[in-house]
């Protein structure tokens, strides 16, 4: 899929950016660019990644000018960049619009002009239903990719988004969170301990964004099927594999955080179709312009939401061995 293709990867220096960067690279593509605002992740990483392939844009998604700049002979991007803390958002919302409504809108314009040939957008649980400003953010980040698929006219681009909840391990989730704790000799903090966490890993999650890319026809969201965890598995998962004695704080819950994530509402399962892998929700108006899809797929046997709290749960055990096999505790 990649064969002498030249990749854009904007908010490349994140966790899921570095990762993919890395996958991509025992491909054979000709270019990645890499492009974000942080200077200093840019130069970190590029330090621990040699590869004369990969070239590093400083650049914000809000800049117009800048995004068309980087897309320029551009066939594939994968749009990872967002403001996604739902604390921060709640507190300034005004930002994370222009960041993940205005900074996707300056995305798919560049990716028309430039006759890119596929555009997958990287979503989250919190589009589903959502309740907190990011969530809103990144439900509009989804729309957007699917409503572009019209907007496109006679460009033979496919626009592609995919749902996941937050990687485990990467920054901002729950289990570097309680291992900082931990070290520091704090308490670790947990809200509820019944509270449920989708479980993908950085390898499950790449898997599903290569997937995207490679059986997307456009207009549809691909969601991975899952297990789940409660928060309290987790956090004594995790103080057994570190062997330390580590007391827990009851705190309020945060500002736009959900008791259990969903990854499908009751009202999408309408249009959700399953593979053996993935759920995919289609657009019904995207159904009457794009060819079928040519893997082999169903209407969905799910009868209510695709939540956290509705799927096969790990226990501590599966836990603990997931978190070994990924390499999370150093």
């Amino acid at each position: 899929m990649f064969e002498g293709k030249k990749i854009l990867i904007t908010g490349g220096t994140g966790s899921l950016g570095t990762a993919l960067t890395k996958r991509i690279l025992n491909t054979n593509a000709e270019t990645i660019r890499i492009y974000s605002r942080d200077e200093w992740k840019q130069t970190k990483m590029q330090s621990e990644i040699h590869d004369k392939r990969l070239r590093f844009l400083i650049g914000d998604v809000r800049d117009k000018d800048r995004v068309y700049r980087a897309m320029e002979d551009i066939d594939v991007i994968f749009h990872t960049a967002a403001l996604k803390h739902v604390p921060v958002a709640e507190y300034n919302p005004f930002e994370f619009v222009k960041t993940n409504v205005y900074g996707t809108q300056n995305v798919i314009d560049a990716c028309l002009d430039n006759n890119v040939e596929i555009a997958v957008g990287i979503g989250t649980d919190k589009a589903s239903a959502p309740i907190n400003t990011y969530g809103a953010t990144k439900l509009l980040m989804e729309r957007l990719f699917v409503g572009a698929n019209f907007y496109k006219g006679n460009h033979k681009i496919k626009f592609i988004c995919l749902r996941y909840g937050n990687v485990l391990g990467s920054r901002g989730s729950i289990l570097p969170k309680f291992i900082e704790q931990i070290k520091t000799g704090q308490k670790i903090t947990i809200t509820d301990p019944s509270m449920t966490r989708f479980n993908i890993t950085m390898n499950d999650a790449l898997d599903l964004v290569l997937r995207a890319a490679k059986n997307g026809r456009g207009g549809e969201i691909f969601v991975p099927k899952l297990k789940a965890f409660t928060v309290g598995d987790m956090k004594d998962a995790i103080i057994e594999l570190m062997n330390e004695n580590a007391s827990t704080e009851n705190i309020p819950i945060r500002a736009g955080e959900k008791y259990h994530e969903t990854l499908i509402s009751k009202d999408e399962i309408r249009n959700t179709y399953e593979t053996v892998k993935d759920y995919i929700i289609n657009n019904v108006e995207v159904e009457n312009i794009i060819p079928k899809h040519k893997i082999p797929y169903k209407k969905t046997e799910l009868k209510n939401e695709y939540s956290s709290d509705t799927v096969q749960l790990l226990s501590k055990k599966e836990l603990k061995k997931i978190i070994l096999q990924e390499n999370l505790i150093q």
